[in-house]
């Protein structure tokens, strides 16, 4: 694998003139959404998750938004040159400003930030907080929109942003649908959540804790399975 090229079963993929880079993060939220007809990766990156879900669902058509140009560009290259270029397009302006034909069944996003994955002072952390918090209102808000009544917004994030992002979930009137905890290993802390929200009430939600790795430092069950039809 070059620096900033990634093999992946069905397609390759580069990112090196990408702000965010390919990470665990995506392919977790990529492999583990739920999709539809119409889906939305709301700041696509290099088109990783965009990529993933156009894999899973064959007969999606999936609208990738990204708002950094360079991103923009190279994801557009990464889909031309996958086995999917016909039913993905990579969209380069702020979602907030979109105006879709009909809405989607699902959408799904990355956050480009985390508002407790660095040691802000005071100060920084608040304007940290406002600014994620703020996306959030301006995600779910669009999603009250433009996801479909049965749809899932699907989202990957740091544990310490589980309450302040539901919150704004809840706020706009969607339901907690399905929910993961992950730790690296089983003596390690908790550190990502991956979350999806609904216009209907699931009774119960689905709510698991779940391992990357075993205690010998090997892929866990969960994960291969999770990931297994994308990585070599």
């Amino acid at each position: 694998m070059m620096s900033g090229t990634f093999t992946f079963k069905q397609f390759t993929l580069h990112d090196d003139r990408c702000a965010m880079k390919i990470g665990t993060d995506g392919v977790l939220l990529g492999a583990w959404a739920n999709g539809g007809q119409r889906i939305l990766d709301i700041g696509s990156g290099s088109g990783l998750i965009a990529l993933m879900m156009a894999q899973r669902y064959l007969d999606a058509h999936i609208d990738g938004m990204e708002i950094d140009s360079e991103a923009a560009r190279q994801a557009t290259e990464n889909v031309n040159d996958s086995p999917f270029s016909s039913r993905v397009q990579i969209i380069e302006m702020p979602f907030q400003q979109f105006q879709p034909e009909k809405p989607y069944d699902a959408i799904v996003s990355n956050p480009p930030f985390f508002l407790s994955s660095a040691d802000y002072s005071n100060t920084s952390r608040a304007v940290a907080r406002h600014a994620e918090t703020s996306f959030f209102k301006e995600f779910f808000r669009f999603a009250k929109d433009w996801l479909s009544a049965d749809g899932q917004a699907s989202i990957v994030i740091p544990c310490e942003s589980i309450e302040p992002i539901s919150a704004e979930a809840y706020l706009l009137g969607f339901f907690l649908a399905r929910r993961v905890l992950i730790r690296t290993k089983s003596t390690k802390p908790i550190e990502r959540c991956l979350l999806a929200f609904s216009k209907r009430r699931t009774t119960p939600p689905a709510l698991t804790e779940e391992t990357l790795l075993t205690s010998d430092g090997e892929k866990s069950a969960w994960n291969i399975h999770l990931t297994e039809e994308f990585y070599l």
